[in-house]
Order: structure tokens, then C-alpha cells, then sequence
């Protein structure tokens, strides 16, 4: 079962596993340190607690295994989409499906119309999950690939968001408030 969940400073070494060399080839940053790992993840930390709703930044756990991040930056009545995945998981459906779920959550928790993505033009993969997941190629922006999805009428059990999806809102997590969004088999 893939579940997206809070990030916690205790994910550290997971998220520099995520960023590495092969994870990053297509993006204009340098795999990630330990050191800067656990700086990252603090920043996340701080950011969520200082501006709520600002960012959605989420883990994608799959059996307790912490396999990527996912982010959904809110503004207005959409969002910018983003996705990374460890490489050791790719071509497992993983991004597919936390793509689902968080289109699940930016639609009924945060009430958006639409979600946009984009990606390297040379990343063929993140290019069809984001096909797979009913968004439409919009063309080049800079160096990037650009697609939107249209949520205001789509519904979540489209045949696009396949996953049986429950979200549950600000579940409690030692004392903190955060938002949990769970894929059912």
C-alpha cells in the first residue's frame, strides 16, 4: 500500500537516499549530503509550522519504506505539482499512484480546479505519469515539459485516479497536526 504522510526530521537519511545522483540527473540540484538532507527536512518542518497551506510537502511510504516526496504548492485555485522518486523503485507504479492521491487531496481537502506539472524533456517517465494520470501536455516552458489537470470536473474515482483513495485530515501526530492521505489496494 503507498501512503503519503508528513515528512519528520527522522526521515533524513531516506531523503538523501531519494535525492541521489541517479534521482537528481534531471533536475538543477546536487544530490543531497546527510548534511543536507537533515537541513532540507528542517526547513520543510519550519516552512509547514510558519505558513500551513502554503506547501503540502508529503513522503510516499510504501510499506514503511520511505520511497520519495511529493509536493503540492497551492496558489489560488491550483497547484504546482512535483514528484521524486528513489531510484531503486522506479517502474513500480509508486509516482502513479502518489500522483493520484495527491490529486485526490488537492480536489476534495484543498478544493482546487486544476493542478499543473512539469518536467525535463528528457524524462520520458515523469512525462507518462503525469499522461497516466489524466493530466495534458501544455508544451515548453524554458527547458521544461508543461502539463495541466483539470479537477474542477473530474471526479476522484476517475478511471485516471484509479487508486481507491481515503484522505484523512489533520490526524494527530505526536501533538502535531498533519494531514495523512492513505491508498487502499
Amino acid at each position: 500500500m503507498i501512503l503519503l504522510r508528513e515528512l519528520t526530521l527522522a526521515d533524513a537519511l531516506a531523503v538523501q537516499l531519494i535525492y541521489s545522483d541517479a534521482s537528481v540527473r534531471y533536475l538543477p540540484r546536487a544530490a543531497m549530503t546527510a548534511e543536507s538532507a537533515a537541513s532540507w527536512l528542517a526547513d520543510q518542518v519550519i516552512e509547514r509550522r510558519a505558513a500551513p497551506g502554503v506547501l503540502h510537502c508529503f513522503g510516499i511510504d510504501h510499506a514503511d519504506d520511505l520511497v520519495g516526496v511529493i509536493k503540492l504548492r497551492p496558489n489560488r485555485t491550483s497547484a504546482a505539482l512535483s514528484y521524486i522518486l528513489r531510484h531503486d523503485v522506479w517502474g513500480r507504479g509508486y509516482a502513479t499512484t502518489a500522483v493520484a492521491l495527491a490529486i485526490d487531496f488537492a480536489s476534495s481537502a484543498l478544493g482546487l480546479a486544476s493542478v499543473e506539472a512539469k518536467h525535463h524533456p528528457d524524462n520520458h517517465a515523469s512525462g507518462r505519469v503525469l499522461i497516466k494520470s489524466g493530466f495534458t501536455c501544455t508544451g515548453r516552458s524554458g527547458v521544461a515539459v508543461t502539463y495541466i489537470r483539470h479537477l474542477a470536473s473530474c471526479d476522484s474515482t476517475s478511471a485516471s485516479a484509479s487508486v481507491s483513495a481515503s484522505i484523512t485530515s489533520r490526524v494527530a501526530d505526536r501533538g502535531q497536526n498533519t494531514d495523512t492521505v492513505r491508498a487502499r489496494p
